[in-house]
């Protein structure tokens, strides 16, 4: 299902009345046209008994979507008047979305029936509705595994700005492929363009979290199982030396590669991306018995070889890059989300560095 902006803010009106128990007929909405021309209009302005919303209606719930809104509701808002409310709208709000609007103390709604507001005088929360605004079919993502080369250099070199054609070449793709990204980053209010049109990400830490938020790791090939060891800094260590023995092109990530970067907890899962498949005499070399249950060892096939850029030796043992290790930690056990803070720490920290 797909609204026009009219539609989904005649929704979000009606669904005001209903959370702020206010009688339609009692609801007044307008535009604040005395702003045109000055700083731009809000999207709509309803008085809902004692409270006046001014809304920011965005077509996705997505970090980089929402990021925006929560600036234009603000400042809108502010020029409303004091006790004004911002309020950012959209069809369904992603985590990573709702997340942004609770660090900026914003209030929320989405018009498949959930919402955050916390207000003076009006507490509302609803969780746990469905996407009513599901497009059919498979869609295409920014963030797909081909699609992702373009964020991950972006990711990796934040301060500069890059010529199209110049990022097409270094992120691996053909320049068609890349307009179409980058537009499709613009679009979401993930990128900037500088009147030059070099491109550069409008807030790195937004851009990282829309790619975690809809990040799969499952969608790798993950063969589970054991190796026999006393430590996962020891099984990390020597499957490193036997793959680098063997010439095979791997990276150690997850919670592993967490730990070199950052030296924060202990780990049991050892985790490595090896190019290719491994063959059942390599698997017999890494002394590896592939199980489920109780597996320490994580072997997997990347469903794209961007992985493995700007891989670097830490200690001995090759791992991806900070930003994949924060992304595939996602899809691990143990204390990997708090690994994933420090490593998300690391990499704004090397940013600030660089």
């Amino acid at each position: 299902m797909r609204l026009s902006e009219e539609q989904a803010l005649r929704q979000a009106e009606e669904r005001l009345a209903e959370l702020t128990d206010v009688s339609p007929r009692q609801i007044r909405s307008h535009s604040h046209s005395r702003l045109a021309g000055r700083i731009g209009q809000p999207d709509l302005i309803v008085e809902a008994g004692p409270h006046t919303f001014v809304i920011e209606f965005k077509r996705s719930g997505a970090a980089g979507s929402v990021a925006g809104a929560i600036e234009q509701a603000k400042r809108h808002a502010a020029a409303v008047g004091k006790r004004a409310i911002p309020l950012v709208v959209v069809p369904f709000m992603g985590e990573s979305g709702k997340r942004k609007c609770e660090e900026a103390h914003v209030a929320w709604m989405d018009l498949s029936g959930n919402a955050q507001i916390f207000v003076p005088g009006l507490r509302v929360l609803v969780e746990g509705k469905p996407n009513r605004f599901k497009l059919r079919g498979r869609p295409s993502s920014v963030f797909a595994p081909k699609s992702s080369r373009i964020a991950r250099w972006l990711l990796m070199h934040p301060a500069q700005a890059i010529a199209q054609r110049e990022l097409a070449v270094a992120a691996g793709v053909d320049e068609g492929f890349t307009s179409r990204i980058v537009s499709r980053l613009e679009e979401d209010n993930l990128v900037v363009r500088e009147t030059s049109g070099a491109i550069r990400p409008r807030n790195p830490g937004v851009l990282l979290d829309a790619w975690r938020e809809v990040y799969d790791f499952g969608k790798h090939v993950i063969l589970h199982g054991h190796v026999a060891a006393r430590s996962g800094d020891e099984l990390l260590r020597r499957l490193a030396s036997t793959l680098r023995d063997r010439g095979v092109d791997h990276a150690a990530t997850g919670l592993g590669a967490a730990w070199l970067y950052t030296r924060f907890g202990g780990f049991r899962i050892v985790t490595f991306y090896l190019r290719d498949e491994p063959p059942p005499a390599l698997l017999q070399a890494l002394s590896f018995r592939e199980e489920s249950r109780g597996a320490n060892t994580w072997i997997v096939t990347p469903n794209d070889d961007g992985v493995f850029q700007d891989a670097r030796h830490l200690d001995g043992v090759r791992c991806v890059h900070p930003i994949q290790t924060y992304l595939d930690l996602k899809g691990h056990p143990e204390r990997a989300s708090e690994a994933a803070a420090q490593v998300r720490l690391k990499i704004f920290d090397d940013s600030a560095d660089a």
